[in-house]
């Protein structure tokens, strides 16, 4: 497939999956029940930490979670007594249960105290480096910064070991993105959708290689630094909205669709 053949592919899946309608069944979902950039920051924060494994059992954790929180995930991050915070203990999602979701509330309350919020930190960083590898990077740092159980740091994937960090790199895309379909939500607008990373997984990568747009067999951050700059060959403005083509397009099964990849 010649490379203006495999863009209009391309564009026809984003144009196909980046709907409104793609929300209800995601785990965007949560973070789209708010209004406030707090509330939509920490909420999407939340739900992309666990968001590994079956998606429909990740949006019923995600809105399980959001309703210990009082429907209130700003207030309840800023305010919540240690008792309130105790009664968390009971969530459980896969491997990231009550314990971790503690840890990363004082530590998301710790963020704001210091930086304003988790997307203000992200601006600053990006602000004085220019290059989102190394906000993600000095994010996990300073995430962890106060004391924490040492289980809850597998739960924020490393850059600097070489992890795809798709969970993040997903939640990034969801803050810094913005365009007429009202899918991302676009509130950090001083970082450019050019500067973000694919948010790679089984279903991107898959789908990824059979367009031959990724060669490196591992999904780690080497293959997403090569996907990347394979998407930006068809739109170096925003290459992460072709994140709707490949995830959606692997999703659907185009994979055994012969002529799709042909």
């Amino acid at each position: 497939m010649d490379e203006q053949s495999l863009k209009e592919l391309l564009d026809t899946w984003v144009d196909r999956y980046n709907r409104p309608e793609f929300i209800e069944d995601d785990p965007i979902a949560i973070p789209h029940a708010f209004a406030s950039r707090d509330d939509i920051e920490i909420a999407g924060f939340l739900v992309s930490t666990i968001a590994w494994g079956n998606r429909k059992a990740i949006v019923r954790s995600g809105y399980r979670l959001i309703g210990l929180l009082d429907h209130a995930p700003a207030d309840y991050v800023r305010h919540a007594s240690q008792e309130e915070l105790h009664r968390l203990r009971r969530f459980v999602h896969r491997t990231f249960n009550g314990e971790d979701v503690i840890a990363f509330l004082l530590a998301i309350r710790s963020m704001m105290e210091r930086f304003g919020g988790i997307g203000l930190f992200f601006e600053q960083v990006y602000r004085e480096s220019g290059d989102m590898r190394v906000a993600i990077d000095r994010f996990r740092i300073e995430f962890f910064r106060r004391e924490h159980p040492a289980r809850c740091e597998k739960h924020l994937s490393c850059i600097s070991r070489g992890a795809a960090c798709k969970r993040l790199n997903m939640y990034i895309r969801w803050m810094v993105r913005e365009d007429d379909r009202g899918v991302d939500f676009g509130l950090w607008k001083t970082i450019p959708p050019a500067a973000l990373y694919l948010p790679l997984d089984l279903h991107s990568g898959e789908m990824g290689r059979a367009l031959g747009l990724l060669h490196r067999k591992q999904n780690d951050w080497k293959a997403v630094e090569e996907i990347t700059a394979a998407l930006r060959r068809f739109d170096a403005a925003d290459p992460v909205r072709y994140d709707f083509a490949l995830f959606g397009a692997g999703m659907s099964g185009f994979l055994k669709c012969e002529d799709a990849v042909r």
